[in-house]
């Protein structure tokens, strides 16, 4: 056995580092192409966290959300864009405890070239199995206070139980939502 696959094999007994539990492109990329949520974090004025889930949308290396402007997350990214984001396998079939957070800088859109583009992404992405449903969801969507929110990404800090618990005597979770 090669020294790498016998330090691959090797059973880690302390989580004092998790540095080391890093969710792989590969497994990262299958994250984000089978997750439609996220928990997307702002600061308030007063410099308090508060962040909530919404759906979402990668595309070409920027994450996308949308919300009315009368959410007051809105004021609050236009005045301090930077943001986060954190994705869960969690709901998903690809298996749990795997996540990436990604550190960034908020845009507020406005144009309707904007909306137009992403409300149907969007809608194809969360009603996957029928064009009726995507239709009344882009009906649902296309509000005159909407906005789009763009998300480029900065520091990802990204986590793989799976990594952690290998070979563990513990075993990996089997905890499903």
């Amino acid at each position: 056995m090669s020294d790498q696959a016998k330090q691959d094999d090797e059973y880690v007994d302390s989580y004092e580092d998790v540095s080391k539990f890093v969710l792989d492109d590969g497994r990262e990329r299958r994250l984000l192409d089978a997750q439609t949520e996220c928990t997307f974090m702002w600061t308030t004025d007063s410099g308090a966290p508060v962040g909530v889930i919404m759906n979402f949308l990668e595309r070409d290396g920027r994450f996308w959300l949308t919300c009315t402007r009368r959410r007051k997350r809105v004021a609050a990214v236009e005045a301090r864009p930077r943001v986060a984001m954190a994705v869960t396998s969690r709901g998903t079939d690809i298996g749990v405890s795997q996540a990436v957070t990604y550190q960034g800088t908020a845009i507020v859109h406005d144009s309707d070239d904007v909306k137009a583009w992403f409300y149907a992404a969007l809608a194809a992405r969360v009603r996957p199995d029928s064009a009726e449903q995507q239709a009344a969801f882009v009906h649902h969507l296309d509000t005159p206070g909407r906005v789009v929110i763009e998300i480029v990404p900065g520091k990802r800090i990204g986590f793989d139980s799976e990594q952690m618990f290998k070979n563990s005597p513990a075993g990996g979770t089997r905890t499903n939502v």
